[in-house]
């Protein structure tokens, strides 16, 4: 019995190259799994290797339009749609070059980043383009709009500030300016270190310690190096960006991820009810633009509208109605409002109307963060019930006085 049992289990046991083997085939089942989950999220989420921003330059020079005259330039984000921008001889984005204004035109400039270019859709859908049919179809006059928006440097506030003289010299009747947590967050003459400022990088501190310790580094700088590329192959893998677009399609699970780590695009300092020293600075200095702004555009006699557009999570968290004492969503608005009217300027609020509109974070990219056409043909309605509202002179009271006179 003794010898029998011991010859079954010798013959149970595995043979060595089964011990390689198995291991191999598990290897190369996680290796197939993943790299066909990798290639349908790369045929599903594809782009271009360029982007707007690369037909577009900045400097500090007052002369500096941001897009490069007469250039094309086409993107195509893993969330949206082949898109192309052309810029005029003036570098703007448009179609054809600002010419004179027509009678009985109301001409309106929009100033503004990215999200005033429209950048992530074609110009036919951003609202910029919209809100000249939304005002004429209310008002019932040709209203005509210049956008003069820039993405990336090109739209810091304090920057629009420099090329005000092409706002004016294209003869408007109204500039509205349009602000984003990013705008305010960037308003300073210094980027912050979290989007590439002057301090020196990471990296700069890892050579000094290994010059140093030269025998560590012998061995560390290799392993070091080889985690920081594992780890840069991983995050550009198109699986994590899927996954995350999953998961940010859920109102709850986007707002819960985005207060409790940040965004990529942003950190939640416009979010809270009680702004840190760094907000605080950033507002001052907007304040501060915003004073010599108003007074040039006082002297020239031409009113600017100031609206802001919220964040994706902006917009989910005030629809919900939920956000927790440590959070306020209409804090910044409410800060922006305060300083535009004291200096003069007027302020439409568009926030109010996200308490009744289900999931308007629909309207942005979920995980690039941009609006969408359904976004911009929001925003456009939006602030084209505000505006007649609030601008006189494209008040529907106005137009129908107008009208009277006219046939009088």
């Amino acid at each position: 019995m003794t010898e029998s049992s011991t010859e079954r289990l010798e013959e149970k046991k595995l043979p060595r190259r089964d011990w390689i083997l198995l291991p191999v085939l598990c290897l190369l089942t996680i290796v197939v799994l993943v790299s066909s989950t990798e290639l349908i999220a790369r045929l599903i989420y594809a782009q271009t290797t360029s982007v707007g921003e690369d037909c577009m330059v900045h400097n500090s020079s007052s002369k500096s339009l941001g897009g490069i005259p007469n250039s094309v330039c086409w993107e195509k984000i893993p969330e949206g749609k082949l898109n192309a921008y052309r810029f005029n001889s003036s570098g703007y984005r448009s179609d054809r070059d600002f010419g004179p204004k027509l009678p009985g035109t109301f001409r309106i400039v929009v100033i503004g980043s990215s999200f005033a270019i429209g950048a992530r859709v074609p110009i036919e859908e951003a609202f910029a383009t919209r809100l000249s049919s939304e005002l004429s179809k209310l008002t019932g006059q040709k209203v005509e709009i210049f956008n003069q928006g820039m993405a990336g440097d090109g739209g810091y506030p304090s920057i629009v500030a420099l090329r005000f003289n092409d706002a004016l010299a294209a003869k408007p009747d109204m500039i509205l300016q349009i602000l984003t947590p990013w705008d305010i967050e960037n308003e300073s003459s210094s980027i912050p270190l979290s989007h590439g400022g002057t301090d020196p990088p990471a990296h700069y501190w890892v050579e000094t310690f290994l010059d140093k310790h030269r025998r560590t580094a012998f061995i560390l700088r290799p392993l070091l190096y080889g985690t920081r590329n594992l780890y840069l192959n991983v995050k550009s893998m198109r699986t994590g960006f899927m996954l995350r677009h999953l998961l940010y399609e859920s109102q709850s699970q986007y707002v819960k991820t985005f207060l409790r780590s940040g965004d990529s695009t942003s950190n939640t300092g416009f979010l809270r009810a009680e702004p840190d020293a760094e907000w605080k600075k950033q507002l001052l200095r907007f304040a501060s633009g915003d004073v010599a702004v108003e007074e040039r555009v006082k002297a020239a006699g031409v009113p600017l509208v100031a609206a802001f557009i919220p964040f994706r999570v902006q917009a989910a968290m005030i629809s919900r109605g939920e956000w927790g004492a440590e959070f306020d969503p209409f804090k910044l608005d409410n800060q922006l409002r305060s300083i535009i009217t004291s200096h003069g300027g007027m302020y439409i609020d568009i926030l109010p109307y996200f308490r009744n509109i289900p999931n308007p974070e629909q309207g942005y990219y979920p995980v690039e963060g941009h609006l969408n056409a359904s976004g911009h043909a929001l925003i456009a309605r939006l602030l084209a019930k505000e505006i007649t509202s609030a601008v006189p002179a494209l008040s529907v009271s106005a137009r129908s006085q107008a009208a009277q006179e006219y046939r009088q």
